[in-house]
């Protein structure tokens, strides 16, 4: 029998190999330090579970949920966007509870896509933002990263040689996975550019609140004047309040396009369960110090890693946001590729991580480690991954060109 029409459509999952080596590894024993995965570890402040248990406990919110979101949670969120960063927002019609942002990307994805509509996305980027749209019959081209000359060079190179001319394009700063953030300079160069030729911009600002410069937290596009007019922004509980597992995220801004999402989750869910709701709107209402904490943990960690990894022998670039380190492949195992790299990593230094190519052709040359691991752990990794790049010349020399890479 034929391959269904839509799985055909995306490519093997890159993860999928080393996931099964990993639990493999697992199940043999070995003590797995996973740095994989972007699976928050930090638990969930506890005001938020205790208004979770309280709201658990009345009648009637077993029932089903409010797919659009709780009133309460809506003004919540639209709260937190005055206060963080200026924007006003209106919670009947510019504001919309998602099951988490992948969830929102994907819906929005279905919502507005075409058969054969072309969407921009970044490469490397967070999957969901180019599979997203490919599931829902669009075309993607990608365009960089780094938020410089060369990304609206490639716009324009897009909108010259795309027919039909794109619809979207993706932003995600701090980005997933290389951890690059953007100015509002940036951001006032790229609404600019897609009012003046009519396509939206879909921005994903699921790490805004994990950054390490406390003079230059990341802004949004939604700072930007007639942004309304063009963006929607998607946010997460997952990472700012460690709520992973809740799933609970927002969509935000243009009032068409978070109608058209409204429209598309009506269809599909009755919203998350009413007492996830109200604990994310405690969330957002309640002390924000838990928040600092979070991210000082983050920071210490990066400090970590960034440290005791250089000193192991892999020198790793220090990320100035997010939750993770971008970093490249140690140069003798450049000719290895990402996927077997992580795979080894496994194998000779109990070590997870993801690989870059999970992330679009443009990840190859790097993987991508999660600080979702304590600071002694992290210390672990970096000296187990020592003992494997010191002894790599003897054990490897079947499996890695190593004198040719050099």
């Amino acid at each position: 029998m034929h391959e269904f029409h839509k799985i055909r459509r995306l490519p093997p999952y890159v993860f999928e190999e080393v996931n099964r080596l990993k639990a493999s590894a697992r199940a043999g024993g070995a003590d797995i330090i996973d740095l994989g995965m972007g699976n928050p570890d930090l638990p969930t402040p506890q005001h938020i579970l205790d208004k979770l248990v309280e709201t658990v406990g009345k009648p009637r919110t077993n029932r089903y949920s409010a797919s659009r979101g709780i009133p309460g949670l809506r003004r919540a969120q639209a709260a937190y966007y005055g206060r963080r960063f200026g924007v006003k927002l209106d919670p009947e019609r510019q504001v919309i509870a998602t099951l988490g942002s992948k969830e929102g990307f994907a819906n929005m994805a279905q919502a507005i896509t075409a058969p054969g509509d072309v969407v921009l996305v970044p490469s490397p980027s967070y999957p969901i933002h180019a599979f997203g749209f490919l599931m829902a019959g669009g075309v993607i081209r990608t365009v960089p990263v780094e938020p410089g000359p060369e990304f609206f060079h490639a716009l324009e190179r897009a909108l010259h040689h795309s027919i039909p001319k794109p619809i979207a394009v993706i932003l995600c700063y701090p980005a997933n996975p290389t951890a690059s953030v953007a100015d509002l300079d940036f951001y006032r160069d790229v609404i600019a550019f897609a009012r003046q030729h009519e396509f939206y911009v879909l921005s994903d600002l699921a790490y805004a609140e994990i950054y390490y410069d406390e003079a230059n937290p990341p802004p949004s596009v939604l700072q930007v004047p007639g942004a309304m007019e063009v963006a929607v922004e998607f946010t997460s509980m997952s990472k700012t309040f460690s709520m992973p597992g809740l799933r609970i995220g927002f969509a935000v801004g243009n009032e068409r396009l978070v109608s058209a999402l409204g429209r598309v989750k009506s269809y599909l869910d009755y919203g998350a369960y009413t007492p996830i709701q109200v604990a994310a709107a405690a969330a957002l209402n309640g002390p924000d110090d838990c928040i600092g904490q979070m991210r000082a943990t983050y920071h210490r960690r990066r400090d970590i890693l960034v440290e005791s990894f250089s000193r192991a022998g892999w020198p790793v670039p220090e990320p100035s946001a997010s939750m993770f380190a971008w970093a490249p492949l140690p140069e003798r195992f450049e000719s290895l590729g990402s996927v077997e790299f992580s795979k080894l990593l496994i194998e000779k230094a109990d070590v997870a991580v993801a690989p870059g190519l999970g992330f679009g052709e443009h990840g190859e040359s790097h993987v991508r480690i999660a600080l979702v691991e304590n600071e002694q752990r992290i210390r672990q990794a970096a000296r187990n991954i020592g003992r494997f790049l010191a002894s790599a010349d003897k054990t490897l020399h079947n499996v890695v060109p190593i004198s040719a890479s050099r």
